[in-house]
């Protein structure tokens, strides 16, 4: 799998309308084949930061980013982040899916 880690930090004017604002291309890549997750959370730290955790199928992950939805929510994003996002992206071999945390494992 590809799992990606991204972390936006959105211009004070925009943080209470971001995930309505990215909305269309949260739907759009979350209907794509091959996408495992795409979920936004929002630091409890910084008010202003929003971290996305998404993963796709080993060769999922091209498509998306040579859609047409991604390029429009780029532009969607751009005059509302305050500085370049700060992204991990890893390939996991043998992952398909979450695993369960062994060192919480409630029974």
């Amino acid at each position: 799998m590809i799992f990606i880690v991204v972390k936006f930090r959105v211009k004070a004017e925009y943080t209470d309308t971001w995930l309505d604002s990215v909305d269309a291309f949260t739907k759009a890549t979350r209907a794509e084949p091959g996408n495992l997750w795409f979920e936004w959370s929002r630091s409890v730290e910084e008010e202003n930061t929003f971290v996305l955790v998404e993963a796709f199928a080993d060769d999922a992950a091209e498509a998306h980013v040579n859609s047409e939805h991604f390029r429009a929510g780029l532009e969607t994003m751009r005059p509302m982040v305050s500085r370049t996002p700060d992204i991990v992206s890893t390939k996991i071999e043998g992952a398909t899916w979450w695993s369960e945390m062994g060192e919480l494992k409630i029974d």
